[in-house]
């Protein structure tokens, strides 16, 4: 995220940095959660939310990075089934085996 905030130019910058100060100075400084569940739980909002795929696999990345596994992720997304439905929960697993295969 370094640079994040001033990043997009006059077109979209402001966002960037209204995302930046929100998510990640309001909530990631706060206490009770660690890092690992902290991404689980965004992982879950964002596939519930669904039409945010690019952002599904950036914290897709971020979850295997602090730990959590693929399969930690596709049961994670299982269980959200029931509230998201189907369409949104493949989504979210075709994204889960994206960011884990490697590039061709």
């Amino acid at each position: 995220m370094r640079g994040f905030s001033k990043s997009g130019g006059d077109t979209n910058g402001f966002v960037n940095a209204w995302l930046s100060d929100n998510r990640y100075e309001d909530y990631y400084t706060r206490r009770g959660l660690n890092d690992c569940r902290r991404e689980m739980i965004t992982f879950c909002f964002l596939a519930a939310q669904g039409g945010c795929e690019p952002q599904l696999l950036a914290h897709i990345t971020v979850n295997l990075r602090t730990g959590n596994s693929c399969s930690f992720l596709r049961n994670n997304i299982s269980q959200c089934l029931p509230y998201i439905g189907y369409p949104r929960t493949l989504n979210a697993l075709c994204c889960v085996n994206e960011a884990v295969e490697p590039k061709k």
